[in-house]
């Protein structure tokens, strides 16, 4: 596991990196957590029941995950796993709901 060391870079070029990797960092960190909120969002409305608030909020998940993985963030692969389960998951709560 790499750790945060206190030594600085010496050379100008390298404290330029340093400031730009944790620039980078925090901007990807933030694309991350958008990501998997949207994604806890469909999943809790599922768990609701509630149809129609899962249907919209997975549209709205679809378009968030796939620009993130457009993004470099998380693969394509990924993404593309995480749209089909919970699709699977709204459609599975539409056909209960319809025999119910």
């Amino acid at each position: 596991m790499a750790t945060k060391s206190n030594k600085s870079p010496r050379l100008k070029s390298g404290r330029k990196r340093a400031r730009q990797d944790a620039k980078l960092n925090a901007h990807n960190s933030s694309l991350r957590s958008k990501y998997r909120t949207a994604i806890k969002k469909v999943e809790k409305a599922v768990a609701a029941g509630d149809k129609a608030k899962a249907t919209e909020l997975f549209a709205q998940m679809q378009s968030i995950v796939d620009s993130i993985a457009d993004k470099g963030i998380f693969h394509k692969n990924k993404a593309a796993r995480d749209k089909s389960r919970l699709s699977a998951k709204v459609k599975a709560l539409g056909a209960a709901t319809a025999a119910a």
